[in-house]
């Protein structure tokens, strides 16, 4: 996989989110040529997007931000976990307890609670701004 597309209205509190998480920003690019618009199937397009890289691995979030044309909200904000499409995205960390706090520090809230997989995972879901939900998973040894 090479990345995942988020569309967002705050770019700059997404990417802030996403750093306190641990991801490392790549770049920030404003689009707006007719080549990207025909990707992506629209008649033209005036996009901030920002890529962010998950230190260590392969994975990226690639992030947008559309002025022209203007966003379209289609899923209810805060969706519940059995609403169709994308929900999270999951995480690995070393230490759930402390990436918890930091992120409810900068105003992410906890879903459920911090639960305990067998004798193999604690995981939680995590909601950020704009209802972005992910997941976290500490690897029990």
């Amino acid at each position: 996989m090479d990345n995942i597309g988020i569309t967002v209205n705050d770019l700059d509190a997404v990417i802030a989110f996403f750093l306190e998480l641990g991801l490392e920003l790549e770049g920030k690019a404003l689009i707006e040529d007719s080549w990207a618009a025909r990707v992506v199937g629209l008649d033209e397009q005036r996009v901030d997007i920002a890529m962010l890289r998950v230190p260590g691995g392969h994975g990226r979030i690639e992030l947008a931000k559309y002025h022209t044309p203007k966003a379209i909200a289609g899923v209810p904000e805060n969706a519940p976990s059995n609403t169709l499409g994308i929900r999270r995205i999951m995480f690995a960390v070393d230490d759930i307890d402390t990436v918890v706090t930091r992120l409810l520090a900068k105003g992410a809230e906890l879903v459920g609670e911090v639960v305990r997989y067998g004798d193999s995972y604690r995981l939680c879901y995590m909601r950020g701004p704009e209802g972005i939900t992910i997941a976290l998973a500490e690897k029990l040894d």
